[in-house]
C-alpha cells in the first residue's frame, strides 16, 4: 500500500460509491431478447470495502495513531 495517498485512496472510494450507485439504478437490461448485466455488484462493494478501510488507515496514521490500542488499568 506505499505511495497510496489519503486523497488518491479517498478518490477511489468515491469512485466506488459512484459505481456502485449506477449499478443500483440499472444493474440488469434485456436488448434483443438477451439478458444483460452492467457490472459485477459484488465485486464494486468488494471494492467499496478495500478503498474504505484503505481511507481509514491513512486518516489514522495523518492524525498519528497508525494502530489502535486498548489499555486495561488494574494490577
Amino acid at each position: 500500500m506505499a505511495g497510496i495517498t489519503l486523497a488518491q485512496a479517498e478518490t477511489q472510494l468515491a469512485a466506488y460509491l459512484a459505481a456502485e450507485t449506477a449499478v443500483l439504478k440499472s444493474q440488469r437490461y434485456e436488448l434483443a431478447g438477451r439478458m444483460l448485466t452492467r457490472a459485477d455488484l459484488k465485486e464494486i462493494r468488494s471494492g467499496i470495502e478495500v478503498w474504505d478501510a484503505r481511507v481509514k488507515n491513512l486518516s489514522r496514521q495523518a492524525a498519528g495513531r497508525s494502530r489502535s490500542r486498548t489499555i486495561v488499568a488494574g494490577g
